[in-house]
């Protein structure tokens, strides 16, 4: 039997996966980003059928296409397994959505579906992590129409931008947090959107864990490990 002294064993957290919310009124606009949301609300008022929003990784480029696709009716992408010529005239799409297009393995493929949109007139919104190049693009056709894309570009999010976000992804879990230890995340966090998830996600689980409440000391403790296991990736 375990004495009076004996500690309380940690609780096991019980991982309860989130669906992300990619409505409009779930995105949260900042200096950052603004160029590329008037972009996808003055659709269809654009200044060329196919745009390219260009932004780091976790800058919130999938949340706007989907803002897009759903204003806009558009056919869904994949990058990893885009539609054939018979497939996208049997669907005849008035707008299509391709996220990541760095991605694309399939250039012939691509250049086709752009080919496609153009002759239909079509509109495209592609996402990327940077603007196309030689380096990156084989296909001196497709590298010729990717460019004459307008680019429009996302930058990293603000301070403003990672504190509202921050405080929406707390609401989300449901979690009570301590202002000191929203404004030490807020400061401290890698400028990305990816990271301040992955962020909660940890401060949540160690919480829970520990049963603790989310203190700027709990806060800088998972700091700590979080920053340390993201470096630990990039190396």
């Amino acid at each position: 039997m375990a004495g009076e002294g004996a500690r309380e064993p940690a609780q096991l957290p019980l991982e309860l996966p989130l669906d992300p919310r990619f409505g409009r009124g779930d995105f949260l606009a900042s200096a950052s980003n603004a160029a590329a949301l008037a972009i996808v609300e003055r659709w269809p008022d654009w200044p060329a059928r196919i745009m390219s929003l260009v932004g780091p990784a976790g800058s919130g480029k999938s949340h706007l296409l989907a803002i897009f696709a759903a204003r806009a009716g558009a056919l869904r992408a994949d990058s990893a397994a885009l539609p054939r010529l018979d497939a996208l005239t049997a669907a005849a799409p008035g707008a299509i959505v391709i996220d990541d297009v760095d991605a694309v393995a399939d250039e012939t493929a691509l250049f086709h579906l752009l080919n496609f949109a153009v002759e239909n007139r079509a509109f495209v919104l592609i996402s990327a992590r940077r603007p196309p190049s030689a380096a990156d693009v084989r296909l001196p056709d497709l590298l010729s129409r990717l460019r004459r894309a307008p680019v429009v570009e996302i930058g990293a999010p603000d301070d403003d931008l990672m504190r509202a976000v921050l405080e929406k992804l707390f609401r989300d879990r449901q979690l009570l947090v301590e202002p000191p230890a929203l404004a030490y995340a807020a400061l401290r966090l890698e400028r990305s959107l990816g990271a301040a998830g992955d962020f909660v996600a940890a401060l949540d689980r160690a919480a829970l864990a520990q049963r603790r409440p989310v203190t700027r000391a709990l806060a800088a403790e998972v700091m700590e490990r979080f920053s340390g296991s993201c470096q630990g990736m990039e190396d």
